[in-house]
């Protein structure tokens, strides 16, 4: 590994570590040259699949402009950073088992919808009003509808049924 203050190539690695999550190894170095001291991260090389656009065209997966999209959702939100890398990781997870090399944007959407679903809701309706390309209040009312009607059903309340007949008639 090159030196990053002194770029002599010749260092030695003083101590190794897994990282927290178990998923690196961390690697303090210390040069033989300057005597400078940095850290290193090894991990191990996941091609996920390129993402294809709706207009055809093909891009890279970048866990970044992922990011960025659950941190516009979530702005302002309760939500810790710790949950938001493991959702990143839970999506990334999912596109390794699809074991593809494309997915449509169509289907990331999805996998992004389903976590912030469980997030937080109003990221999640946040989210979704750009991704199903809501255009009037009645898609806004819809989609809350359907989002809180599983809720409802878990708290042991029922939705009303619409009755054709009247009762004594």
């Amino acid at each position: 590994m090159k030196c990053p203050f002194c770029s002599n190539a010749d260092t030695q690695v003083v101590d190794s570590r897994t990282s927290e999550e178990g998923d690196a190894i961390r690697r303090r170095r210390q040069c033989g040259s300057c005597g400078k001291r940095f850290t290193t991260y090894e991990r191990a090389e996941l091609f996920l699949p390129a993402i294809v656009k709706k207009d055809g065209s093909r891009v890279d997966y970048s866990r970044d402009k992922l990011r960025g999209s659950l941190m516009l959702a979530l702005r302002k939100r309760p939500v810790p950073a710790e949950a938001i890398d493991e959702a990143l990781s839970s999506i990334e997870e999912k596109l390794l088992i699809s074991a593809v090399r494309e997915v449509s944007t169509k289907f990331l959407g999805e996998l992004v919808m389903q976590q912030l679903k469980q997030l937080d809701t109003v990221a999640y309706i946040r989210f979704a009003s750009v991704y199903k390309s809501f255009e009037d209040l009645q898609s806004f009312s819809e989609e809350i509808a359907h989002l809180t009607a599983p809720a409802e059903n878990a708290k042991g309340h029922t939705k009303p049924k619409a009755s054709t007949a009247k009762k004594g008639a």
